[in-house]
């Protein structure tokens, strides 16, 4: 056994010592890479790249000095069956990059669809004057804590409050229009064709008006105590509330006009974040998922998981 060892690996060096006397055509005592491109070309009836052979080359090139010596010379059929495995493993990178490719432009398409459903495009010029419209919704409800403002006779005079009350006065009108007006915007924020901005500003606007009602719970907790502030108080308090509304609306307005999501107020801006829909909330088919069913989905799949890896342990 020993012997036929011995007398195989004899053979594999007189096979490569042959094979390398072959392929140093210039008889320096190293086969460079063209000696080895030629030699290769010449054995194996094939046209061998110059890529392919600086990777042979780098394969068995032990020394790394860029030349093949004696001891690193190998058969013929060791050089055969590595090119083999090249031309393989470049078949395999080329499948994988056709088939990530592939996906890649499957998932740009859904991409794309998920974007016709979802309405994130840039807003026109018509989205972002119609995105203004929803704060109509908290002023009419917050003109109460303008009053003492209102009612005095510089404002009286003035075309914008004028404007204002007939408006107040149409709204007054119409029978539980609070609730028809909150029912709608929270409707239509939940239309996904819709502009974003212009769902951005629904739902915030609804926020804003909410905001308005405590306030007014305060004010009542404080007269269920009788605890009656001064009149100069109270209108202060009451203008500082109303300031501050016509603040709040006068930045998103301003903003929404610019095309700028108006997403900078404390706590409300989050809030509205939170509730709006994203890409992400739409499966391949374009059904919209809410975050909470995706999480919920998230964690049965986890569990899942862990049962497998406890019942294969």
């Amino acid at each position: 056994i020993f012997q036929s060892e011995a007398e195989k690996a004899q053979a594999l060096a007189d096979a490569a010592q042959k094979a390398f006397d072959r392929f140093d055509t210039n008889n320096d005592g190293e086969i460079s890479l063209a000696e080895l491109k030629e030699g290769l070309e010449k054995s194996l009836k094939i046209e061998l790249s110059e890529k392919r052979a600086k990777e042979l080359m780098e394969t068995f090139d032990a020394s790394g000095d860029g030349a093949l010596q004696i001891d690193e010379m190998v058969t013929i059929d060791r050089f055969r069956n590595k090119l083999e495995s090249l031309v393989r493993e470049e078949k395999r990178l080329a499948l994988e990059a056709k088939q990530q490719a592939e996906e890649e432009e499957k998932q740009a398409a859904i991409a794309a669809a998920k974007l016709e459903i979802l309405n994130e495009k840039e807003p026109t010029i018509s989205d972002r004057f119609v995105s203004i419209l929803p704060y109509l919704f908290p002023l009419m409800d917050g003109l109460a804590y303008g009053r003492f403002l209102l009612n005095s006779e510089d404002a009286a005079a003035n075309p914008a409050v004028v404007f204002l009350a007939v408006l107040y006065a149409l709204y007054r009108a119409v029978p539980f229009s609070g609730f028809i007006a909150f029912f709608a915007l929270n409707f239509l924020a939940g239309t996904p064709s819709i502009n974003r901005l212009i769902r951005y500003n629904m739902q915030q606007a609804i926020f804003v008006d909410i905001a308005l009602f405590f306030p007014g719970l305060a004010g009542g907790l404080l007269g269920a105590l009788n605890l009656n502030f001064p009149t100069a108080i109270q209108e202060l308090s009451t203008d500082a509330i109303f300031v501050t509304l016509l603040a709040v609306l006068g930045y998103c307005t301003v903003s929404s006009l610019f095309g700028v999501t108006p997403d900078k107020l404390p706590l409300i801006s989050q809030s509205v974040n939170d509730r709006m829909p994203t890409i992400d909330m739409f499966d391949d088919s374009g059904n919209f998922i809410p975050r909470q069913f995706r999480q919920e989905e998230g964690e049965e799949d986890k569990d899942k998981k862990d049962d497998k890896y406890l019942q294969s342990l």
